[in-house]
């Protein structure tokens, strides 16, 4: 994918500088030059930049006025470029993924531009993530979620969710289990019940959430509370609360025998 970059310095030598450096980078294409803070802002908005060098002092509307201006949710993936390394605070503040200070290098450019080519990959990433979320969303209008999307080695995997066995709260994330594998998607428990089937998932603890066709059989346990043996042997326990399982189960509750 061809990256696409904006140049914005008010000194005609800084940005032939940039832009000789970005002709060695076939991924990375120059569209835009701007010497002042407003027509940089025009153009952001306009031509939506993946990644911009943005000098810090200009006269009239300075690099961090263009950041405001355009809005911190709003702006590409921004390098700063300042004389002064006492704004390299200031950068990172508004979240400039690297600052370079003047006369720029090609060894601290070359370095630069690999951490933004890092940043709107990891972006990206997010995106479609959020993406294949909100098409799912979309697809299941009233329906209950039969896929989810789950990050895994920089892919994002489209898993049906009759394959997953339990489900189990990690923090703000839930942990899938199918079969061997396991995987975490940033869900919390109380948000994933509502998204599935009720007549396929059932809440049997604050932690726990089980896929009923996975369910072996239901056993006594201590104090009141049952163990639910899973097909893979996996076994669950489950909270006190047992007769509503057990009346959705289908199972009747067994005592232990008295010797």
């Amino acid at each position: 994918m061809t990256l696409r970059a904006l140049i914005i310095d008010d000194e005609p030598l800084a940005r032939r500088g940039l832009s000789r450096f970005l002709k060695y980078d076939s991924e990375v294409e120059l569209i835009g030059e701007c010497a002042d803070g407003e027509s940089a802002v025009a153009t952001i908005l306009g031509k939506k930049p993946d990644l911009v060098f943005l000098d810090v002092q200009m006269p009239e509307m300075d690099g961090f006025s263009v950041v405001r201006t355009v809005g911190i949710s709003r702006m590409p993936v921004t390098i700063f470029v300042t004389a002064y390394d006492r704004y390299a605070l200031r950068a990172f503040e508004v979240d400039a993924v690297d600052y370079l200070l003047k006369p720029v290098g090609q060894e601290r450019f070359t370095h630069a531009l690999t951490r933004a080519k890092r940043r709107i990959a990891e972006k990206s990433h997010c995106d479609l993530n959020r993406n294949i979320k909100a098409m799912l969303e979309r697809l299941r209008g009233n329906e209950y979620l039969d896929r989810l999307s789950v990050p895994h080695n920089g892919r994002i995997l489209l898993v049906r969710t009759e394959e997953i066995d339990w489900i189990e709260a990690n923090g703000n994330y839930a942990r899938l289990h199918i079969g061997v594998r396991t995987h975490e998607i940033r869900e919390t428990l109380n948000a994933l019940e509502h998204k599935l089937d009720p007549r396929q998932f059932l809440r049997i603890h604050r932690s726990t959430i089980v896929n009923v066709r996975a369910i072996k059989e239901m056993q006594p346990w201590f104090h009141g509370y049952h163990l639910l043996l899973l097909q893979n042997g996996r076994e669950l326990r489950m909270s006190r609360y047992h007769n509503k399982v057990a009346q959705r189960l289908g199972f009747r509750s067994r005592r232990p025998e008295r010797s």
